[in-house]
């Protein structure tokens, strides 16, 4: 019955904030020992994984610019291909 002892020659309050206090102390030690090293490995996969998705970006990019040189090189040279007696002939 120590607690009964204790409670009884502080009062209750006193107690009650002592617990606290040591509640308050346990959960900033683990999250100091425990997490903040977990938040720290996975920040420097977070930054590793936008660094990735940028360079895959950026990849995507010049490939959309180089279908593009294609697609336009392929049209100019249909367009050239074509006799030009063919093509319709403007009417006044």
């Amino acid at each position: 019955m120590v607690v009964v002892d204790i409670i009884s020659k502080y009062g209750f309050p006193i107690v009650a904030a002592g617990c606290m206090g040591y509640m308050v102390y346990y959960v900033w030690a683990w999250a100091t020992k425990e997490i903040k090293p977990v938040l720290s490995e996975t920040n420097q996969v977070l930054v590793n994984l936008i660094d990735r998705i940028r360079m895959l970006d950026n990849d995507l990019i010049r490939l959309n610019q180089r279908v593009n040189v294609v697609l336009s090189i392929r049209e100019k040279q249909k367009n050239e291909d074509t006799p030009k007696d063919l093509t319709p002939s403007s009417s006044k």
